[in-house]
């Protein structure tokens, strides 16, 4: 009972009503029973005054008129008196209960207001104070409302720090390029370079590369801000990645790197968006090839795990090391930026293939034993009938 009262707010404000009003109740019998004997004992002395002066005799019928008078005007002012010190009791219990309710409601309130109006102004570093315990499940609306705040403020500072991040990242990858491509362009103006095929196909090379990275940025662009419209089918996951390989396995060949199919007969169909997945299987079959050397191995696996099917790509490449495993999905993040930048590699596809299964319900992480032993990247795809 006590857990339900201190987690609603509107049942903690009209209980504090309740208590003024016992109070004012209370202190209006205490008063009452206080006030009234004293004028009750004041009136019998005034009474027996007045049989002493008369020879201790009752008073005579003409005098009950104003006996009668005397005491009604005692008992109104006993009354009066206990109506009084009631009223005034109350209103200060009125006034204080007021004061603290109005301390737990506005002061909260006015807090979050000029909290809201410094993260307008670009800063995300403070957060409001929260009374009850964060793991105790005894938060009032007031509390819960501050935790939602926080947590408003957290995912705005996490978002405003990812937006710089991301400037900053774009500024440098469109640098290179750009860089090489003025140095090619003003060797050439200079006499320095020959203008021989050799020298056009490096421009259009770092050309290409500034293309597949303007490219990469807008897909990141649109996957990330959902822009996009999933077209669900029915497909077979041997299918998915028998179009992959199929595309893939002249570049396998010549690299001279294995590759591996594992695949469970008769899986269960998917409901997914088929270019969508084709998309994340050639992200993460492509990125394996990338970082496999010539000899190495790819295997590519696909089965069923309770309501999911699990799709891993496992490469004997150069591996990750532990440090790096958390920021693997991170725009621009490469574990090795000269080996990356050598192959082309823009640090996005993985970005890409992580929104992409997160669109379609599923989950998607990375495994490694360290530097030079390999890597595996597992997904999974929910077996569902319609998509909701």
């Amino acid at each position: 009972m006590l857990r339900f009262i201190r987690t609603h707010l509107a049942l903690k404000v009209f209980l504090s009503y309740v208590i003024v009003i016992l109070v004012g109740i209370l202190v209006l019998a205490t008063a009452t029973s206080l006030s009234v004997p004293a004028a009750f004992d004041r009136h019998m002395a005034g009474m027996s005054a007045m049989m002493s002066g008369n020879n201790m005799t009752m008073p005579v019928v003409g005098n009950s008129q104003a006996v009668e008078t005397d005491f009604f005007n005692e008992y109104q002012t006993s009354v009066t008196e206990a109506l009084s010190l009631a009223a005034a009791v109350a209103l200060i219990a009125a006034t204080l209960a007021s004061f603290l309710i109005s301390r737990q409601i506005v002061g909260p309130v006015q807090r979050m207001m000029i909290l809201s109006h410094r993260i307008a102004e670009g800063e995300y570093e403070e957060r409001l104070k929260i009374s009850g315990h964060l793991h105790s499940n005894q938060l009032d609306e007031l509390d819960q409302l501050a935790l939602t705040f926080n947590q408003m403020a957290d995912k705005l500072e996490k978002t405003e720090s990812m937006r710089r991040q991301l400037i900053g990242d774009v500024t440098h990858e469109l640098r290179t390029p750009l860089a090489g491509i003025k140095g090619y362009m003003e060797g050439l103006m200079d006499g320095v370079l020959p203008a021989t095929p050799e020298t056009y196909q490096r421009v259009h090379s770092e050309a290409e590369r500034l293309q597949r990275l303007v490219n990469d940025l807008q897909e990141l662009s649109r996957v990330e801000a959902g822009s996009y419209h999933l077209k669900f089918v029915s497909v077979s996951p041997v299918a998915l990645i028998e179009t992959v390989t199929s595309h893939l396995n002249r570049q396998f060949e010549e690299k001279e790197i294995i590759l591996e199919k594992k695949l469970d007969a008769e899986l269960p169909y998917v409901f997914v968006d088929k270019d969508r997945i084709l998309q994340v299987i050639t992200n993460l079959v492509g990125n394996a090839l990338q970082y496999t050397p010539t000899g190495g191995r790819v295997v590519i696996t696909a089965a069923q795990e309770k309501s999911e099917i699990l799709f891993s790509i496992k490469d004997t490449g150069i591996g990750i090391s532990p440090d790096h495993l958390p920021f693997i999905f991170n725009r621009f993040y490469r574990t090795d930026q000269s080996r990356a930048r050598l192959s082309g590699g823009s640090g996005i596809g993985l970005t890409i293939a992580l929104a992409l299964v997160k669109a379609h319900r599923g989950r998607i992480w990375v495994e490694s034993a360290g530097e030079g032993k390999g890597s595996s990247f597992h997904f999974t795809l929910p077996l569902v009938t319609k998509h909701n």
